[in-house]
């Protein structure tokens, strides 16, 4: 039996149909719905809105619209052709947000939901009022070293089929994969919404096409940074330092290149930097916004 969608603190879960599809959508109404609402965009893997943004739909919601979908081929998502290509997914949020009536956002994704926000950006520079990007992908020109590189490309010619065996080989591991990748404590609720999210039907496989697409045997093929300095929208880098996913090193690079951004080194902090140092995102994130006015 699929176990239930976990609901965040103050947050209301609805059906979107859009793109194809049902979305399952996190929302929280703020008191000034007026101001810019904020796009949250969860990362690959395990993931759904609800882990990813677990303790800030709530806090974000106080003072404006909050808008976190499950993306396809996660969560409660249905219906939704899974892409694997960071830009088709941002123009599959447009969409979503043209049929919930939303037009300026600010988009803040983590990991590869950061990749996602910074292609936003890029393809919907007239809808993008600001972006925070938390450990975000794409900013690599290789994964590790060329023998490193060539193996994870490697993994990733399995197929459908075989990322769906992949997953639910790895499914009973999942409390030990998140471990590995943090360096705080987590929510007890956030852990078993990721558990469950292993063990739920597909689940790995938006993830399993995301790297198909952008993996190739000598390189990665999704890096950004020869295009981030298109980037209007004022942009902000949250890192954990001891980020072992994703190298803190794609953040610095894109901020050295980027005038209208601003990078938040986190000390003692993993991959899950939102979560793992939730007040400390909530000052650099108050910061910010007050500097990017986007209201």
């Amino acid at each position: 039996m699929t176990a239930p969608l976990l609901v965040p603190p103050g947050a209301q879960a609805e059906s979107v149909a859009a793109v194809g599809g049902h979305w399952h959508v996190l929302t929280q109404s703020a008191p000034a719905p007026q101001r810019t609402p904020v796009l949250l965009v969860h990362g690959g893997g395990f993931d759904n809105a609800a882990i990813s943004w677990f303790r800030l739909i709530e806090a974000l919601g106080a003072e404006r619209p909050v808008v976190a979908p499950d993306l396809p081929g996660c969560g409660g998502t249905q219906g939704v052709a899974v892409e694997g290509r960071a830009d088709l997914v941002a123009d599959q949020l447009a969409g979503l947000l043209d049929v919930l009536g939303i037009g300026r956002v600010i988009v803040c994704g983590v990991s590869m939901g950061g990749e996602i926000a910074l292609q936003f950006g890029l393809r919907h520079p007239g809808r993008t009022a600001a972006i925070v990007a938390v450990a975000p992908g794409g900013l690599i020109e290789r994964f590790g070293g060329p023998a490193t590189n060539a193996l994870l490309w490697l993994t990733t010619r399995v197929g459908d089929r075989g990322m769906n065996a992949i997953s639910r080989a790895t499914a009973p591991l999942a409390r030990r994969t998140m471990n590995a990748i943090v360096r705080n404590p987590l929510p007890q609720p956030v852990i078993e919404e990721f558990v469950a999210e292993a063990h739920r039907p597909g689940t790995g496989v938006a993830y399993g096409t995301y790297n198909r697409h952008n993996i190739s045997p000598t390189r990665m093929t999704n890096n950004l940074l020869p295009y981030v300095t298109r980037i209007g929208a004022p942009t902000l880098f949250f890192h954990g330092e001891d980020d072992p996913m994703v190298s803190i090193h794609g953040s610095e690079a894109a901020h050295a290149l980027m005038p209208n951004a601003r990078l938040v080194r986190v000390p003692d902090c993993g991959h899950w930097a939102q979560l793992e140092k939730h007040d400390e995102f909530l000052a650099a994130w108050q910061e910010f916004v007050a500097y990017a006015n986007p209201d």
